[in-house]
């Protein structure tokens, strides 16, 4: 709370410096606005003063999310000033031939470093940012973008454009990141379907190989997994009648909803979109979902682990013991207790994966990482465990 409260403090002085100012040698300058009548429209406790309370509670505050603002490729999401920077700058997520070496490829998807000095984490001005332009109660809108969201992880190739346009604020961080081959660029995706059992060559495989934690806007808008066979669809009250901001801003209870952007155990957002009467009629159909969603993944988890003959290919995660979708191979600094690859157990050599098993890490790291369990979008999140389950 004291953070919150200091935060307060330093608006209310700049406030009261915008009340007038001095002109040359001490001279009274022209009156400003009134900081009591202005500032009050919003730090007050029913406005500001409740969304910083509620953003302490968020993950953007209390996360991981400034860890890494200062690495080029992570600063888009990880930092204010690099995801003001992709915004303004329209950066593309593409993958483009090194012009000064040859055969390589850069992603185009990153931050100058000369903007980057003071990077700053993630703070109300990085959705916000016209917020203290005309000192209004208006101001916290429009978004800093609301614009289609080309995906890193197909290099553009693909896009995310949800129909309650505020959900590509939130899709332009969680979003998957790529999987590169040897040269930087991204791999070919297709030949994950298109030749299943061939002998997966298309980039080394590593304890950290794969698309990252932004999958949630995704697996929400149903594009971007690694599809196999036919017949995908998406639950259209989710992907169309409600939104990000329908759940995860939902009028707050306890440390759930309101600008803590959590979910979890609020079921205020479920019944506005029409989509369900109550919210005990929506917590039974959750506890369902999330149940058979939870069975499918687990029996993927399985399938995924039979691979190794005896030893797991993905690493349990020794918090929560579940399967985060990280490979199990050793790693000197990142993950020294690995188990293939390692030194200490005679270096067991990976298994020859086919491209079909890879897509299927890939599509369990999707799902898993969504955090859902299926919510987001029933239909193309089951749909999507159904044909991986069944592709090799």
């Amino acid at each position: 709370m004291k953070s919150a409260f200091k935060f307060l403090i330093i608006f209310s002085a700049a406030c009261l410096v915008l009340a007038s100012c001095e002109g040359p040698g001490g001279a009274p300058g022209e009156p400003g606005k009134d900081a009591n009548e202005n500032c009050i429209k919003c730090h007050n406790p029913g406005v500001v003063q409740a969304k910083a309370i509620e953003f302490e509670h968020s993950l953007h505050f209390t996360g991981e999310a400034f860890e890494e603002g200062t690495r080029n490729n992570c600063a888009p999401c990880h930092s204010h000033q690099g995801f003001l920077y992709v915004v303004k700058n329209n950066t593309p997520a593409t993958f483009v031939a090194d012009p000064l070496n040859a055969g390589k490829f850069l992603n185009n998807y990153i931050v100058n470093p000369a903007t980057m000095a003071l990077p700053g984490p993630i703070s109300c001005f990085t959705c916000h940012n016209s917020l203290h332009n005309d000192y209004t109660e208006d101001e916290f809108l429009p978004l800093t973008t609301t614009a289609a969201v080309p995906m890193t992880m197909w290099g553009g190739s693909k896009s995310i454009n949800f129909a309650k346009a505020s959900g590509n604020l939130c899709a332009k961080c969680h979003q998957p990141r790529p999987v590169t081959n040897a040269a930087g660029n991204v791999i070919d995706y297709s030949l994950l379907v298109s030749a299943p059992n061939a002998n997966y060559n298309l980039s080394s495989v590593s304890y950290r190989t794969g698309v990252h934690y932004g999958t949630a806007a995704a697996m929400s808008a149903g594009t971007g997994g690694i599809e196999f066979g036919t017949g995908y669809s998406n639950t259209t009250a989710h992907t169309q009648g409600a939104s990000c901001v329908s759940c995860h801003m939902a009028t707050p209870s306890l440390l759930s909803g309101g600008h803590s952007f959590s979910a979890a155990g609020n079921f205020a957002g479920c019944s506005t979109t029409g989509c369900h009467g109550s919210a005990t009629d929506a917590k039974e159909k959750l506890t369902e979902l999330q149940g058979d969603i939870s069975d499918k993944l687990a029996a993927l988890a399985t399938k995924i682990n039979s691979i190794g003959g005896g030893h797991d290919i993905l690493q349990k995660d020794p918090v929560d013991n579940k399967y985060h979708g990280y490979i199990d191979i050793y790693d000197a600094s990142s993950n020294p207790t690995g188990y293939w690859k390692n030194p200490d157990f005679g270096t067991p050599t990976f298994p020859t994966l086919t491209n079909a098993q890879f897509g299927a890490i890939l599509n369990y790291q999707l799902i898993f990482r969504d955090g859902s369990m299926g919510v987001h979008n029933p239909s193309y999140i089951e749909k999507l465990l159904d044909k991986t389950l069944a592709a090799w």
